[in-house]
């Protein structure tokens, strides 16, 4: 079963590898055009009567579709069922790896960078289905996750070993749940927040790059409400998921707070976070200002994920790693 769940990750990169060439030609092809054929002009013929007859127009054909947007619509659709895809090999991985590690695979950074990005990329799916005019994000989302799906299964891979006697909790299955699905809804919150920026900036006249890779995004404006629908919904998840975790901690080590570098690096997220929401809420503070807050959040759980468990050593080291 272990083996089968490494097999299924490997066919998901893959599947995202497609999913974001696809986007990719999407994304290159996307200003195409289609022709529009003007209709032939009516002619006027005179009759025997000296009377004028107007000849009924001839039949206008269809106006031909342009060969660069019908190849762009196709690599569109396929990317969007190729993610599909990859998002059930994704899943399958997970449970195949729960199944054969007869628990939740959530016990190192390999699993939980799983189902982190598992997370991120179902509610890319959701947004998709809710405003298929965000697909062009697709590339940039796809990217991210070949990216990260690659490096846990490259770089942060361990075989499967038994949980640590601290996780054996049913606090294990609250906390670390709700703090995996927040930090999966901000992952995807990060990736339309940094094409408001490109696209904002280009939308202002920029057009040195990065700005112009920004040129055939959605606007601006809707890329923000996203950005902030997505932080509006996973911050109070995560903002329980820190307090289960403090309620945890004062079960098993007797301190429910004790300034460990996963707690400080998890807080730090949570006032960047709440600085985001404030500023975006504050009519003084500039979109793209309060924007920046929301990227500097997500590289603080970056660094909360791979940082402290790769620099740091603490009562939260569970990282797998040697």
């Amino acid at each position: 079963m272990s083996a089968l769940s490494d097999n299924l990750v490997t066919f998901a990169i893959l599947a995202y590898l497609i999913a974001m060439i696809g986007h990719a030609v999407e994304y290159a092809l996307g200003n195409a055009r289609t022709r529009v054929a003007t209709q032939a002009p009516v002619r006027e013929l005179v009759g025997a009567g000296g009377g004028v007859v107007e000849e009924p127009p001839a039949p206008v054909p269809a106006p031909p579709v342009d060969r660069s947007a019908r190849r762009a619509r196709l690599g569109g659709l396929i990317a969007v069922g190729a993610t599909a895809v990859a998002a059930a090999l994704h899943l399958a991985a997970l449970v195949t790896r729960g199944l054969a590690a007869d628990r939740m695979p959530w016990g190192n950074m390999y699993e939980f960078v799983l189902t982190v990005t598992f997370i991120g990329v179902t509610a890319w799916l959701v947004v998709l289905w809710k405003r298929p005019s965000q697909r062009l994000l697709g590339l940039f989302l796809t990217l991210v996750m070949v990216l990260l799906v690659a490096t846990a299964e490259l770089v942060l891979y361990v075989p499967i070993v038994p949980l640590v006697p601290a996780l054996n909790s049913y606090w294990f299955i609250i906390h670390v749940s709700t703090i995996v699905f927040a930090s999966g809804i901000f992952l995807l919150g990060a990736v339309p927040a940094v094409g408001f920026l490109m696209r904002n900036g280009y939308e202002k006249g920029k057009r040195s790059f990065p700005y112009t890779l920004a040129k055939r995004l959605p606007g601006a404006a809707g890329l923000e409400r996203l950005t902030f629908a997505l932080h509006a919904f996973a911050f109070p998840i995560f903002t329980f998921a820190v307090i289960a975790g403090a309620i945890w901690a004062e079960a098993a080590w007797g301190r429910p707070w004790g300034w460990d570098p996963k707690e400080t690096w998890a807080f730090i997220s949570w006032v960047v976070y709440a600085g985001y929401l404030h500023a975006r809420a504050t009519p003084s503070v500039r979109r793209n200002v309060a924007t920046w807050l929301a990227v500097l959040g997500f590289l603080t759980v970056l660094m909360n994920l791979f940082g402290v468990n790769i620099f740091f050593t603490g009562l939260h080291s569970y990282g797998g790693l040697d």
